[in-house]
Order: C-alpha cells, then structure tokens, then sequence
C-alpha cells in the first residue's frame, strides 16, 4: 500500500476514532454504555460523608470570596472519574438526556433525519406515521428557522439541531422552512410526539436461504427487533443467517445475551460477569431459541465493542458459529449507571466479563491514563494488523480453549476465525479529495433533490439499483468535482470508479429508501459479506 493510500485510510480511521476519543465525555458511538441490565445483579450504595464534600462544604461558607461551587463540583467530578479507567465516564446534567436516547426505546422529538449540508438542515426522511409527517414535511425541505429565529450557518452542527428539535411529548416547535421549486418560506408548527429508536438496521435476504441482519447497537428495543427480523427472514426462507456487528460497540448486556440465547442449545454459557463487590454471575442459555439449529456466522471489525464482542465470543466459544472480519475493540469492562442528586449521572466499571472459556478479552489500560488506550486503533492500522493477519500482536499469550478444544487468546477483542484485511485496491489521491470534502455525499443528495420524482417510483433497492445503473452517475459527478475544484484524473478515476459509483448509489437510494436502500446496495461489493456467504454455502 503506497504512502498517498494510507494518508487516506488514516484519515477516515481518524474520523472514525473521534467517536471513541470523546467518550469520557459523551460518547455517542455507545463505548461507554455498556451498562448491565440484569435487574439488581450491582446496587451502589454510599455514604453520605466524605472528605470532598466537606471540603467544597468548607469552601462555600467560609472562603474569602465568593466562588461557585457548583463549577468546582462539575471540574472535579471530570478530574475525578478520569482517575479511572478509559470507559468509567461522567455525564453532565445537561447530556445526559441525549446519551441516554441512544439506548432507550424512543424519545420525543419531530421525526425527521437530517443532515446539515451548506450551513442548513436538510431533512433527509421523515418517518412515516410521525409527527413531521402528519404536519406535512417532506424529505428535501431545508429547515432555516426555528421559533421564528433563524436557524442557519456555521455555527449550527448536530448537537444545537437535536436540542431544538427534540423536547417534551406534546410541546410545539414552529419550523421556516424553505421548499424546493417554492419561492416564499413556509411555515409549520410541529407537536412533538414518541419517535421509535431502532437498532436493527436493515435485516434482508442477501443469498437464497441466507437472510442478514445488521445490528448497530444493543438498546431497550434490540431483542425484540431482532425477533421480528429473525421471524420475517424465516418466512422469507431463510434458514442461515449472518449477523453483521460491525462499528456495533455495544449496549445492554442483558439483551445482548438474550440474542445470543437464540443460538445456543441448553444449558451453554454465554457470559459470565465478575467484580470486587459482585460474585460472578453466570448467564445460560434456556434452550428455548428459534435459531438453535441454524448455521450462523457473525461479521465483526476493529470497532465491534462490548456487547458485541459478548455475542461474538459466546458463538466462538460454544463452537457454534464462525467469527469472520478483524479483531474486535477489546473492551471486557462493564458499566453501571447511577444518576446523582443533581441530575449529572456517572457510568462506574464494576465488573469485568468473560467470554465462555474464560477470557476477558479487555485490552491493557493505565487507570487515570487513556491517551495511550484511545490511540490504540489508529496504532493498530499503523502496524498494519488491518491489512494483513500476521501483524497483529497478540496482546494475551495465555491460551484458552473453546468448547471443542480449538485455541483462543483473550487480553486484547476477539480475533476472527477467518480474517477480512481493509481493501485498498481502489483508494487513490482523486479519491482522498472527494472523501475529505464529503463531495459523494453532497452530489448523492442533490441528485435526490433534482430526481425525486423519478426516484420514488422505485419501491425497493432492486428496482431502484437498475434504475440506476442506467442513469450517468459517475461522469455527472466528476463534473460535480471538477465544479468544486478536484480536477479529474483519468487513471486515478478509473481505479476508484467502482467505489464512487457503488456509494453514489447507495447514497441515492438510503436517502429513497433509508437503510433498507442503502446496505444492500453497499453490500453488494463488500468482501466480508461475500466470505459469509460462502461459508455459509459450504456448509451445506
């Protein structure tokens, strides 16, 4: 891989990694939301007095000026959990509403997706049955104002646009909005109601008697939407299945063990849990499982974490299915929340968990230490582990064994049993460009834009990718480009036109269709998935 490749793969990894370096904050790729569920297994209980208090006591009746405690309160809260390990997190007051809808089942809002684009909220979808919807928003609208005031510019980013949006079940929020082919600014006072939050991204036939199922996290509604998929592929006529965990970093133990319950005859152990203050705990499957004879494979990444390496490392263990991609995050740390008087919340590791054959496959740490620990991804793809096997460095050299006597290696995620390197073949400097300027994205929703009603005829990714592949994607866009200022190169275009167009594509049809567009499209030339597909085939 040439030196211009790996600048480009570096920064989407540095893109990527982003997530995971704001999560002693809020992190919103859910590496800290591992909390477990599993009804009162660990109760916090404290005592009232201490030495911190009485110190901020002390400070706030008697120092010589007056000082606001309640910032003291909130920097030592930081300085204090820092001191701990990299995914023990304080929550202010103020995100903690925001962090917690990661999980939950729903939460109110206006129903929309958006994306911000030119310094405006675009609506991408609104979601049928929602409250947008019913007001009569539709995809492609640009919101500019919100409560008379504009809501527009540099300034704005996902965060300000989620706290306007959302708010209590009931409550108004009056929108300008600016309509396409709709001279004057329009004007809609949306009521606030339940908006559902999936976890399953997409679950779909991707190979006859092989259905797929994409889970992108672990939250309250997981199992049950995992139930529904698993039902609906059935009688699809599925009776293999891939489970896609990729950039899935984790959860609710409880409902990742209850997913894993589906796999697993009786009496299999799953996980078991362990801390200073906790016996272990071991969860078992029940035997009750609707997919107990089906072959199954899983797909992990370096960015599966937490739970999803639980559902990888119980499947690996018991034998049951095939662990197929690259070595997952490492993270064998679990959380519990405890919300504090003043609506601030801490998230404290209280346990370490174990895979069945008695791996915990966290990754070292230094309590009070993280730079090292956040860095260790992007020092992964430094050394190479992404792109061949034999770089990996293998952090534990203690050997334990699955349940048919196969070694396996904890200390560091789980490693696959068929190992997928990153593909580079197709990354070139006109590629870097395009990425780095988010040009892909920007001409996929303005072709949207332009060809919506051409595009909403086509009900299903099928019917809408042929359409597609008849339209001149690639080269309008390359003057899309060349617009913007990315001079074309021909041979560079040519070794990266496969990927533009695919992601052209898929772009398309996810701001059509959702997700349900846009991973099969996506899909259709990813290396893991095809390796899934195969194995699956030869175990017939």
């Amino acid at each position: 891989m040439n030196k211009k490749n790996i600048n480009l793969v570096a920064i989407v990894l540095v893109a990527l990694i982003s997530g995971l370096l704001l999560g002693n904050l809020v992190s919103k790729r859910n590496i800290e939301l591992s909390n477990n569920r599993l009804g009162n297994l660990f109760d916090f209980s404290i005592k009232k007095n201490n030495k911190i208090s009485e110190i901020l006591q002390l400070i706030d009746n008697y120092y010589v000026d007056t000082v606001d405690i309640s910032n003291f309160s909130e920097e030592m809260a930081v300085d204090l959990i820092a001191k701990l390990d990299p995914h023990s997190v304080y929550i202010p007051a103020k995100d903690l509403e925001i962090v917690n809808n990661e999980l939950e089942g729903s939460f109110s809002g206006i129903g929309v997706q958006f994306n911000i684009q030119n310094d405006t909220i675009m609506i991408i979808s609104v979601i049928s049955g929602g409250p947008s919807e019913k007001v009569g928003l539709l995809a492609g609208d640009r919101i500019v104002a919100v409560d008379d005031s504009i809501f527009t510019g540099k300034t704005i980013n996902n965060e300000k646009v989620m706290r306007r949006l959302r708010g209590q079940i009931d409550t108004k929020v009056k929108l300008g909005i600016k309509r396409p082919g709709t001279e004057e600014q329009l004007t809609y006072t949306v009521t606030r109601g339940q908006i559902p939050v999936t976890s399953i991204d997409i679950s779909y036939m991707v190979a006859p008697e092989t259905g797929l199922i994409k889970v992108n996290k672990f939250g309250e509604n997981t199992y049950s939407e995992f139930l529904v998929s698993i039902a609906k592929l059935k009688k699809e006529g599925a009776t293999k299945f891939i489970i896609d965990l990729r950039e899935n970093s984790g959860g609710y133990l409880d409902k990742a063990i209850a997913m894993i319950n589906e796999f697993l005859p009786a009496n299999q152990l799953i996980v078991y849990t362990e801390g200073k203050a906790n016996p272990r705990f071991d969860a078992k499957s029940d035997g009750t499982g609707s997919c107990i004879n089906n072959p199954v494979v899983i797909l992990i990444d370096e960015f599966s974490a937490s739970a999803s390496e639980i559902f990888a490392g119980a499947i690996q263990d018991n034998d049951r299915g095939t662990i197929i991609g690259r070595r997952s995050f490492g993270k064998g740390l679990v959380q519990q929340q405890k919300t504090l008087s003043d609506g601030s919340a801490i998230r404290l590791t209280v346990a370490k968990y174990y895979t069945p054959s008695g791996r915990c496959i966290q990754k070292p740490y230094k309590n009070g230490s993280s730079e090292d620990y956040d860095m260790d991804i992007y020092n992964r793809f430094l050394h190479g582990e992404f792109y061949t096997k034999d770089s990996i460095r293998q952090v534990d050299s203690v050997e334990y064994k699955t349940k048919s006597g196969r070694i396996v290696y904890g200390g560091g995620g789980i490693m696959p049993d068929i190992f997928i390197p990153r593909d580079t073949s197709e990354y070139t400097p006109y590629l870097n460009k395009v990425i780095n300027n988010s040009y892909l994205y920007q001409f996929a929703f303005q072709y949207t834009d332009k060809n919506r009603q051409a595009l909403i005829k086509h009900k299903d990714w099928q019917s809408l990718l042929k359409y597609l592949n008849n339209q001149n994607l690639l080269q309008e866009f390359i003057s899309y480009a060349e617009s913007k200022g990315v001079k074309p190169v021909h041979k560079e275009i040519t070794q990266s036109g496969n990927f533009m167009s695919t992601r052209l594509k898929a772009y398309i049809a996810r701001n059509i269709l959702g997700d349900s567009g846009f991973f099969p499209i996506l899909f259709n030339n990813d290396e893991t998935v095809s390796r899934a597909i195969k194995e699956l085939e030869n175990q017939n």
